[in-house]
């Protein structure tokens, strides 16, 4: 059964909702045990003490905070019990905004998604939030504390429950001038842009994730279980390089009839993967300069 990260109640003016938090996603990558290259045996992680030189147990450390180079402060859960704010244990809705605002800014960044389970004895105003979001096409941006820490997060309804999403608080988001982006777009011809609509609405479809697994993973695991068999792995075949010098609108010609050719066939076709039906890349997009433009015999890359 699932274990409860977190217990406490949604708070919206008076109405109180007592809630349990639940993960409601979890890591499906491989893991890996370091070993000891020579003899393959697995190593420790200890704790060690530089001042006294000996390794210590973990039951004789303690939190401790850097208020200056080399200066610490211990900080005790007691401590972090007594922190007072009230969104250590209570979700607390700072507003409501329409769903379809809350693309801009920190909610594009989120960090972990919880499943939020109603009590018993809040199920009806539970309910009735989530049916007033649903209905009002709403979100609830809200602050909690998980884990020793104040989250900004938002609340929408999901499935039969609703979902809270942690996002980044707005200083935590790094500007774009960080980025090397050009001062203006480039210019996109008439032509390409029809094209690339083409290719795009041959893509467009409605989004079914068992479609989709991951292939890396499954890649992998056959590679070691081959080699838990004693059997040679096989080598994959390098990638072909690319060339700068790409016909841009010849390949989304080809990525659209790609795109086409994939969709009757009933497969999911991922931007950037469109597949012809021998399984061969069918073209691959890059942007083509101006310079390239003015060139008298442009060399094209056939699909």
């Amino acid at each position: 059964m699932a274990r409860a990260m977190w217990r406490g109640a949604i708070q919206f003016g008076l109405v109180t909702i007592p809630v349990k938090l639940y993960l409601a996603t979890e890591s499906k990558g491989i893991s890996f045990n370091m070993l000891h290259k020579t003899d393959l045996s697995r190593i420790q992680m200890k704790i060690f003490c530089p001042v006294d030189d000996e390794v210590i147990s973990r039951n004789d450390t303690v939190k401790g905070f850097e208020y200056a180079p080399g200066q610490y402060v211990v900080v005790t859960d007691e401590d972090l019990e007594a922190v007072p704010l009230k969104t250590v244990r209570s979700i607390e809705i700072e507003q409501f905004t329409p769903r379809a605002t809350v693309d801009d800014g920190a909610v594009k960044f989120v960090k972990q998604a919880y499943y939020i389970e109603p009590d018993k004895i809040g199920l009806k105003a539970f309910y009735l939030l989530k049916d007033v979001l649903e209905d009002k096409g709403l979100t609830a941006i809200c602050k909690v504390v998980i884990k020793d820490r104040e989250a900004l997060a938002a609340i929408d309804p999901f499935s039969k429950t609703m979902l809270l999403t942690t996002l980044h608080w707005p200083d935590e988001i790094r500007a774009m001038s960080e980025l090397d982006l050009p001062a203006e777009e480039p210019e996109v011809k008439s032509a390409e842009r029809k094209m690339a609509e083409q290719l795009i609405e041959a893509m467009t479809g409605a989004f079914d994730p068992a479609a989709y697994k991951d292939e890396y993973r499954e890649a992998l695991l056959k590679i070691i279980e081959a080699k838990v068999a004693g059997e040679e792995t096989v080598a994959v075949p390098e990638a072909e390089p690319a060339t700068n010098l790409v016909d841009l609108m010849a390949a989304l010609e080809a990525s659209v009839k790609a795109a086409v050719d994939a969709r009757g066939s009933g497969e999911p076709t991922p931007v950037g993967s469109a597949k012809s039906k021998s399984g061969k890349v069918a073209a691959k997009t890059a942007a083509v300069d101006d310079a390239e433009d003015a060139k008298p015999a442009r060399r094209r890359k056939s699909a």
